[in-house]
């Protein structure tokens, strides 16, 4: 669908696309067939969409997986597909919020393999992202389009200024493949940053447990909202709900003691821990607590 085919088609239907929505539509309908070969969609697999804009990636999608199931926020757009007769047979068009879905159910009453593949909207890439990884075991792998500053925030090495909460989490649960940077005109309307095209799978043989990625989320979250400075300064929050009953000095001579039992150094800046190190820092917190008065799964629930 060239820009010119686009426009029509708005003005046909009195919409204008929304910035708060990040509506950027990819055009390129080369491009889009490369996308879904290179995400791996195949017969046999149910793809789940996110965003389905004015149908391009869906259409490619359609053409090599058996079902593809896409979700749309937007009700004029919605219009549009289903009055311009814009799908194939094979895909089925949801009318909702994305972040509001139960993709849980979706993945579970599926017969067949099960892939997320989308040019995620800006506005709610990394949200979406972060459900994904609660998503992992039920999901062949996720490719998706992002901002080429988030993308690169899921591949940061540790020590550089990318690497964070984000990439911490990515780390202990997927492994990520950069499979290309696209250009703003490859999108209309066209965003002012380039995009890249990432290719997301769960690890095998991952070191996480069942409930510890939620919180080492809460370790890493509280670091890195001070990341310029000493770990232990984004972590006081949680020392004083896990060690209430301690006087401030207290509580961070606790805390630098915990720390250290996980060979992490108290005057370390939350970007040179690595990730492994975060997850036996969460392992010893909830030991302590588990042993102690304190109620871990409140410490996390505040944290």
């Amino acid at each position: 669908m060239n820009v010119s085919r686009l426009r029509e088609l708005l003005d046909e239907h009195g919409l204008r696309l929304s910035r708060d929505l990040g509506q950027n539509f990819l055009i390129d309908t080369d491009l889009a067939d490369e996308l879904a070969r290179r995400a791996g969609a195949s017969e046999g697999d149910l793809v789940l969409e996110v965003g389905t804009g004015l149908g391009v990636l869906t259409r490619a999608l359609a053409a090599r997986a058996s079902r593809v199931r896409t979700v749309e926020i937007d009700s004029g757009l919605v219009r549009v597909l289903r009055s311009e007769s814009l799908l194939p047979d094979n895909v089925e068009l949801i009318h909702g919020d994305a972040r509001e879905i139960d993709w849980q159910a979706w993945i579970d009453e599926a017969d067949q393999p099960v892939r997320v593949i989308a040019n995620l909207p800006y506005s709610v890439a990394t949200p979406l992202l972060r459900q994904l990884l609660d998503l992992s075991e039920g999901l062949e792998d996720w490719s998706v389009m992002l901002q080429s500053e988030v993308a690169e925030r899921l591949v940061a090495e540790t020590g550089s200024r990318a690497y964070g909460s984000l990439t911490v989490l990515h780390r202990l649960v997927a492994d990520v493949d950069m499979i290309a940077t696209v250009s703003p005109e490859r999108f209309f309307p066209r965003p002012k940053v380039d995009s890249s095209f990432v290719r997301i799978w769960p690890r095998a043989n991952g070191p996480l447990l069942p409930g510890e990625l939620v919180r080492v989320e809460r370790l890493v979250r509280a670091a890195f909202s001070q990341r310029r400075k000493r770990v232990t300064n984004g972590l006081d929050r949680i020392a004083e709900k896990s060690w209430s009953g301690l006087d401030k000095r207290a509580r961070r001579e606790r805390l630098e003691a915990l720390l250290g039992s996980v060979g992490i150094d108290p005057g370390l800046r939350p970007e040179r821990i690595e990730p492994e190190a975060w997850l036996a820092l969460s392992r010893q917190l909830e030991a302590e607590l588990v042993g102690s008065d304190e109620d871990p799964d409140s410490v996390a629930a505040d944290g």
